[in-house]
């Protein structure tokens, strides 16, 4: 069962405006992983549904967060379908990301008032994920679908939607200011921010500290964009 509401998890995603990502079949780096993203002020993590021990993997995770980082709100990408996604919040996925639109899933994660962020590409697919509860929808692969100008089009005639664009993403400040600039509600980091140099020597202090600032910086502008 998920420790945390839907509200909740989708509150967190946007005060923080940042849900880093991240996958390894290695459980002890993923652990590691999730103490750097604490340590630097994340409060958000989704795990990728990647690879055939992945789920084996999140189980794990999940009760090890529960103990040692129960501020931590875990949850699940990559889940394209029913089975998958009620196999995960079985577990206690606290919410479920998707690179597409699944109606069977929003309906699952409705029943169960599980956060569900669907990956979209048109105002037809967003349109009908929100009629269908999601709060936040993803925007995947965002680089691909034109970037900033996408999302500042669609936020254009509706102001309302909330967009976590993924793909694309970069800790740089230009990059941020684009995509705050635009009115994303949050951005999804992956391998830019947990950067695969600093796991292979098992620097997660220099995660942290990207993490740290990277969360500060999305502040900074965000707190600019409102004056």
């Amino acid at each position: 069962m998920a420790r945390f509401d839907r509200m909740t998890v989708y509150s967190t995603m946007m005060s923080d405006g940042m849900l880093p990502l991240f996958n390894s079949p290695d459980v002890a780096l993923v652990k590691g992983v999730i103490a750097a993203l604490a340590r630097g002020g994340s409060h958000v993590m989704e795990y990728t549904n990647r690879g055939d021990f992945a789920f084996n993997v999140f189980s794990e995770l999940i009760q090890h967060t529960t103990k040692t980082q129960p501020d931590i709100i875990l949850g699940v990408g990559s889940v394209e379908d029913a089975p998958t996604a009620s196999a995960y919040i079985a577990q206690g996925a606290n919410f479920i990301l998707a690179p597409n639109f699944n109606p069977e899933v929003a309906r699952l994660c409705n029943r169960r008032k599980i956060a569900y962020v669907p990956g979209c590409g048109s105002v037809s697919e967003i349109s009908n994920a929100e009629e269908l509860g999601a709060e936040i929808v993803k925007l995947f692969p965002a680089d691909a679908l034109g970037g900033p100008d996408f999302v500042k089009a669609i936020l254009g005639p509706r102001p309302w939607t909330r967009i976590l664009p993924t793909g694309g993403v970069s800790p740089d400040e230009a990059n941020l200011r684009a995509w705050f600039g635009a009115g994303a509600a949050c951005v999804g980091m992956g391998s830019k921010l947990v950067r695969a140099d600093w796991l292979k020597d098992g620097n997660f202090v220099a995660i942290e500290g990207l993490v740290r600032d990277s969360l500060a910086l999305i502040k900074t502008i965000r707190s600019e964009k409102a004056k």
